[in-house]
């Protein structure tokens, strides 16, 4: 099922909501608790409104229209948002992980009937968060940041729910600081893919999922080609594929070139996803055979200079 952009932009308003009243409770409780536990919970959830509301508005910004500046539009706002969002979740977990460490040295006896109560609020609205946001996620590398950064609040929550529960019954304040940390490398761990798969979208990486080989024989076996050469495959946003590449044909008419150029855009978008093909036909093979972009721009004149682009 998708979802359109305002559908999207009404679910982030709705968790951000969630993720500013649910804190404040859960600061206050563990005020009046006196535990450590309870208010880093709330921080937590407290920082990700703020992750929560970058993500909006980067996703509102990436619906803006193409420019002559930028000719791709703002779609890599996202990419960017998504990076902002794991480097506030990273330090999120360095937060948690001197928290930790102070609570471990001196521990403190804490009410766990009242730290319970309001972690079990927070890990139900967290997971509420997450019903809204998981549609989303599965689309938008931006929104599964924000996901993700729903996920690990509704696991920090429900540990620190268990620990107010067993602090009912015995005072083993030591184990505060060590789900702490255990909750601190799933973190950690979870979110280095979003942090990985959107600096593969900065620097132009090949999209996880197609191989440049397989792509230069799609082109090959999809008409009259001779050779390909000088391809380049890269993402615009998370979910926008673009491809360059020099095709070589023998000498024949323009209007049969058009046509092979649209037979290969059709393949290419069927078989690999690619939606921005840009084809550039040459008459003369490529010396050396080099079908990766480098070995021309080395040797001196591209000897596709001149040719039909389709």
């Amino acid at each position: 099922m998708s979802f359109s952009a305002t559908s999207i932009s009404r679910r982030l308003v709705v968790t951000m909501a969630m993720n500013l009243v649910i804190p404040a409770v859960q600061i206050v409780a563990g005020v009046v608790a006196g535990s450590v536990a309870l208010i880093s919970d709330a921080l937590h959830n407290l920082g990700d409104f703020t992750a929560t509301l970058i993500g909006y508005i980067a996703h509102r910004v990436g619906e803006k229209p193409s420019t002559p500046k930028l000719t791709f539009g703002y779609r890599r706002v996202e990419v960017l948002a998504a990076i902002l969002n794991t480097v506030l979740l990273y330090g999120a977990c360095l937060y948690i992980a001197l928290e930790a460490w102070d609570r471990f040295q001196d521990p403190r006896p804490v009410r766990g009937t009242i730290v319970a109560a309001a972690a079990f609020l927070g890990f139900a609205a967290n997971m509420v968060s997450v019903a809204i946001l998981h549609p989303g996620a599965r689309s938008s590398l931006n929104i599964r940041g924000v996901f993700l950064h729903m996920m690990a609040d509704a696991m920090t929550s429900l540990a620190v729910a268990a620990l107010g529960v067993l602090w009912i019954f015995k005072p083993w304040y030591r184990l505060d600081p060590v789900v702490s940390w255990v909750i601190v490398i799933v973190i950690l761990y979870s979110g280095w893919g979003i942090l990985k798969e959107a600096v593969q979208v900065l620097m132009n990486a090949v999209p996880p999922g197609l191989d440049i080989g397989e792509i230069r024989e799609t082109i090959l076996r999809s008409g009259p080609v001779d050779d390909v050469h000088h391809i380049h495959v890269w993402p615009i946003s998370e979910d926008e594929i673009a491809l360059a590449a020099h095709v070589v044909v023998s000498d024949r008419m323009l209007s049969d070139v058009d046509r092979l150029a649209e037979n290969i855009r059709e393949i290419l978008f069927r078989r690999h996803g690619i939606v921005h093909p840009t084809l550039q036909f040459e008459t003369r093979r490529f010396e050396p055979a080099q079908w990766l972009s480098g070995g021309a721009a080395r040797g001196g004149e591209d000897p596709g200079d001149g040719g039909h682009e389709g």
